[in-house]
């Protein structure tokens, strides 16, 4: 079993890797700008039976990285680069320090991290990277020029650090998922149904999922399920790899 930080943990789909992952019983460092909602979801974790911390962490400060690194209990095995946020508006609406924030968050912010925890990984020979993509590391929708620039870019620097790492055993995926029924998702409908002047049923129907031919919102246990096989064994020579779970959209 492995120690496993997650960003952006304490809830979405952050709290939902953690707590399918603890359950199939890795240690899981559950990591959060909100300290107090990420020891929630560890004690629900400990609850069922198994093994978890809480670390206050913001992915856009050195310090709050070198200062949880230094905080946690083990070295960290396996990064989940999962947090992440949402702005829906027109780029000529769009709050310019919004647009940057979002890529500090899901891009630099990435970066930072991945590059805080590699030298232990190479020192113990062993590390596995796992990065929460999107669909919009794909494709493009409207209104959302930060996210899915950020997004794209986590695909290009995934192959970068994939050939910086082939050198030992570590590697670096991207899961790309469709919508994910999240509160960030929530969020977005009341957003999008404003910006495009339609309706939120429709923008559930006619947005999120009528490009899916499957139909139906990605599952937590499906996006842990992902990330369990890309650090087992069986996937030690998959790496710099877009996994998209998307219900069919990109095969249109």
């Amino acid at each position: 079993m492995r120690s496993i930080l997650i960003t952006g943990a304490a809830s979405g789909i952050g709290a939902g890797i953690a707590l399918e992952l603890g359950r199939a019983g890795h240690h899981i460092i559950v990591s959060d700008l909100n300290p107090d909602a990420a020891g929630e979801v560890a004690r629900q974790i400990r609850e069922a039976g198994g093994s978890a911390e809480a670390v206050a962490l913001d992915v856009t400060s050195d310090e709050s990285v070198a200062a949880a690194l230094a905080a946690i209990s083990r070295p960290v095995e396996v990064l989940v680069n999962n947090a992440g946020l949402q702005h829906v508006a027109r780029l000529e609406e769009f709050p310019m320090a919004r647009w940057d924030f979002l890529v500090q968050v899901m891009l630099t912010g990435v970066a930072r991290l991945t590059r805080a925890v590699l030298p232990g990984m190479r020192e113990r020979g062993f590390g596995r990277i796992v990065n929460i993509g999107s669909i919009h590391s794909l494709v493009a929708s409207p209104f959302k020029s930060a996210y899915v620039a950020a997004k794209h870019g986590l695909v290009g620097f995934s192959k970068v650090i994939a050939l910086e790492t082939a050198d030992t055993d570590i590697t670096i995926n991207t899961i790309c998922p469709s919508y994910v029924k999240t509160p960030l998702v929530d969020s977005q409908i009341a957003d999008q149904a404003r910006t495009r002047g339609i309706s939120e049923a429709e923008v559930v129907s006619q947005v999120m999922l009528k490009p899916m031919p499957k139909g139906v919102f990605i599952g937590f246990d499906e996006l842990a399920g992902v990330t369990a096989f890309l650090i087992s064994p069986a996937a030690r020579n998959m790496t710099g790899q877009t996994l998209v779970l998307d219900g069919g959209w990109t095969v249109q």
